[in-house]
């Protein structure tokens, strides 16, 4: 079973989702705020965050773990139910996303899903290209692939989400962070290096799509 990082200000909260959690058979570690829970994240398998914290919010737990742990599950739980809220988490990097209030056996089986998907997503594989995102290898036709962090990391982001399009904004804010240069030119340049290394052919791609006026996507299979 996993270590599961619970995050929540609300004590009667942590209390059920202690119990539901720990009849699946899940280690649980508990934090109150932000700062606890970027202390106990690299202890986790999965990541159960509130976004309205003290100290830190869960906007900025958020941000702050997807480059330090990019590949740790997060499931966002608030009282904020807007649209546009979860699809600023989404585009902070959880994975889920669910409304307080909650039912704690929907909570159980979402986690259930993450964790799942985080064992398959160890180890990506299209055609030729092979990507182990937990020991950042990259491997194409067998051989590895020498990419620096930037580059991995922009690879990766891409790939867990084919057919998705991403903003040059986006990718910044995601593989940049808070080294974010301001300037989406950077995105270009690091794009045509890593289709060099990819030996991809940006008008006719097997990986990387230019999607004209937006910005770039992972090519879907088939």
């Amino acid at each position: 079973m996993a270590r599961v990082l619970l995050v929540d200000d609300d004590p009667a909260i942590l209390e059920v989702l202690r119990i539901y959690l720990s009849r699946e058979g899940h280690t649980l570690l508990e934090a109150s705020d932000g700062e606890q829970a970027l202390a106990l994240a690299a202890q986790a398998d999965v990541l159960i965050l509130d976004l309205m914290l003290p100290k830190r919010s869960g906007w900025e737990v958020a941000q702050i773990l997807r480059l330090e742990q990019p590949d740790l599950p997060i499931l966002m739980l608030t009282a904020r139910g807007e649209e546009q809220d979860r699809l600023q988490g989404l585009d902070l990097g959880a994975e889920d996303y669910v409304v307080k209030p909650f039912s704690p056996r929907e909570v159980v089986a979402r986690v259930r899903v993450l964790l799942r998907r985080r064992g398959l997503r160890d180890h990506l594989r299209f055609g030729d290209l092979e990507l182990r995102p937990k020991k950042r290898l990259a491997y194409l036709g067998g051989e590895p692939l020498s990419l620096s962090k930037l580059e991995f990391n922009l690879l990766l982001t891409l790939a867990q989400h084919p057919g998705l399009v991403w903003s040059r904004e986006r990718l910044l804010e995601r593989v940049w962070g808070s080294d974010y240069p301001g300037i989406d030119r950077v995105v270009d340049v690091h794009m045509v290096a890593l289709r060099k290394k990819l030996g991809d052919d940006a008008e006719n791609p097997r990986y990387l799509e230019t999607v004209r006026g937006v910005g770039y996507r992972f090519k879907e299979e088939g």
